[in-house]
Parts: C-alpha cells; structure tokens; sequence
C-alpha cells in the first residue's frame, strides 16, 4: 500500500522540528502531493507533521491520473503514456500498481516525485483547514476519501 501526502497549510510559525519533518517529505509548498511507501518510519513522520498535512490509501486509478495530468519530468517537461513506456519500459497502469505495491518507488523512476495541484476545485470541506478531518476539517488521516481530494484538486 501506498500513501498520498498532500500538504494543507502554510510555513509561517512552523516549529523547527516539524519544518525538518516536511522538508523530508519534500512537502516545501502548500499543495504538493508526494507518493510515499506505507512503512513505521513514515506512519511516524505523518503522525508528526498531522496539523499542517493530510493523507490516506490512494487507488490506483488516482495514481495514473495524478501522472498523466500533473506528472512532470525533469526541465518541468510533461508526461504521456508514449514517453512513460518509453522511459521505464511499462505502460501507466503496470507503473501506477508497482508505486502501490511498494515495488519500485516514485523517485525511483523519471518523474519527478512531488505534484504540484491546484487548491480543491469547491474548496475544503466546511470545517477549513485548522480542523482534523475526523471533526470536517480538511487536515490529518483521511483513509480512502484523499482520493476524492486528488480528484478535486487535478
């Protein structure tokens, strides 16, 4: 299984160890999303960094999606299924299931690992971005429904 991180909330008054935190989750701006590996290690830095994030189980029709139209290779080229086979040798789908199973990982292949989205088309949920989503807010784990933020925010 893999996790799709989105970042929810801004830098200012960041506490320096939390900052550390999401720079190693290459989470450096609002709205960018990386694709990180369901692991102790990475269960622990999210549980560390809950208030300025949120994240849950993406599927892997999210994940080809989220490739085809926000993937980026280096030089902010775009991608398309050609170039993908082409680079890595499989097409989107077979990528997008070894990103999931854990197999190959995201920096791993040519594209870039982080996703630059645009803010949720109809905004976040009614509870803003200062709430757990558990409450209707928009941060913290979110299980299967980050799917439907990807899809808002592509």
């Amino acid at each position: 299984m893999a996790y799709a991180v989105v970042r929810i909330r801004g830098r200012v008054g960041v506490r320096r160890d939390i900052a550390d935190t999401l720079k190693m989750l290459r989470l450096h701006k609002v709205n960018h999303c990386v694709i990180v590996p369901e692991t102790e290690t990475y269960k622990g830095m999210l549980q560390k960094v809950k208030d300025y994030i949120t994240w849950g189980e993406i599927d892997k029709d999210t994940l080809v999606k989220l490739i085809l139209k926000r993937g980026r290779l280096p030089g902010n080229k775009r991608v398309s299924p050609e170039i993908i086979k082409e680079l890595t040798g499989m097409d989107v789908e077979e990528l997008a299931e070894k990103i999931i199973k854990g197999e190959i990982k995201l920096k791993e292949t040519p594209l870039k690992p982080v996703f630059r989205l645009h803010p949720p088309r109809k905004g976040f949920e009614r509870g803003g971005i200062k709430k757990p989503f558990s409450i209707g807010g928009a941060l913290g784990y979110r299980g299967e429904k980050i799917n439907e933020l990807l899809e808002k925010m592509m």
